[in-house]
């Protein structure tokens, strides 16, 4: 396995978990029964709504990227013997 490979499982299992968590975040969000439409970007979305559910999204990707990345680089360091060459001592 070589750099090519980490970064397509790496960044490829990173997006892939933001998409999903960003769903996830989206119909928990509907069935909370606050505003199915909900467009933080949108000025008549009220700040604290779109505050809320700008923090719930940004925790719950950036906590799916982790989980999935590090999950990753254990496959990887079982696969190959070692972390990927950008996760080794001295390079992260």
């Amino acid at each position: 396995m070589g750099t090519m490979v980490w970064r397509v499982l790496g960044t490829g299992s990173a997006v892939l978990a933001g998409i999903l968590a960003n769903k996830v975040v989206t119909e928990i969000w509907k069935h909370s029964g606050r505003d199915d439409v909900l467009d933080p970007r949108d000025p008549r979305t009220p700040a604290k709504e779109a505050i809320l559910f700008a923090a719930l999204t940004g925790l719950a990707v950036g906590a799916a990227r982790v989980i999935v990345t590090r999950k990753a680089a254990e496959y990887y360091e079982k696969s190959t013997g070692h972390l990927p060459k950008p996760m080794q001592e001295g390079d992260v």
